[in-house]
């Protein structure tokens, strides 16, 4: 079963994602991010789309210009996620046939990334606009939008944030941080996936 939920792996380095990967995988996590703010990204992004690329989603984020995604493309990365809403970003990402999921946070932004083209949205910080928030996002956004929470959203509140609207997930420091062991990462891992199974029945 894949889950909307994105692995931000922001930190790791080259010569631990494909271990630190297969452990995500393993606990249910298939969609995996790399921040370019990350030591050596696009050769964590490479090792991982060479190992993973036929069962997993592999790119990267805090991508903020077309020159970045093309260079993720490059390294055989598939998914492009910014922190911010850049037309430009979101144009280069759908003309390499790959994911956009740009950062929004105002219907403004939300409705400007759609016409753009992006796949779905990043709602970024989350824990700002709140569930409140997203609801009203979501009365106005077309239904069929994806929307990822991102940022301040932990395994007890995921069912809460799954109610508002939330139709999936990027998780980055109550996942994973710069040290920590593949065990360490599976463990957390499956506290989201377990979360996100019960609020969806399972």
């Amino acid at each position: 079963m894949s889950r909307p939920i994105i692995a931000i792996l922001r930190g790791i380095r080259p010569d631990e994602a494909v271990e630190i990967g297969a452990a995500l995988i393993d606990a249910g996590i298939d969609r995996i991010e790399v921040p370019l703010n990350s030591p050596d990204p696009l050769d964590s992004i490479a090792a991982l789309a060479e190992r993973f690329g036929g069962q997993a989603l592999i790119g990267a984020g805090t991508v903020v210009t077309p020159e970045q995604v093309r260079a993720v493309h490059g390294a055989g990365g598939q998914l492009v996620v910014s922190p911010n809403f850049d037309a430009g970003v979101v144009a280069e990402t759908k003309a390499l046939a790959m994911q956009s999921f740009p950062g929004v946070f105002t219907a403004t932004e939300c409705f400007g990334a759609l016409a753009a083209g992006a796949d779905g949205l990043k709602i970024f910080p989350a824990f700002k606009l709140g569930t409140d928030g997203l609801k009203a996002l979501r009365d106005v956004l077309p239904s069929e939008c994806p929307v990822y929470a991102v940022g301040g959203v932990g395994p007890d509140d995921l069912a809460t944030w799954i109610e508002a609207g939330a139709d999936g997930f990027g998780i980055g420091g109550a996942l994973f941080r710069p040290g920590a062991s593949a065990t360490n990462a599976a463990a957390k891992a499956r506290l989201f996936t377990a979360a996100y199974d019960r609020a969806h029945g399972g």
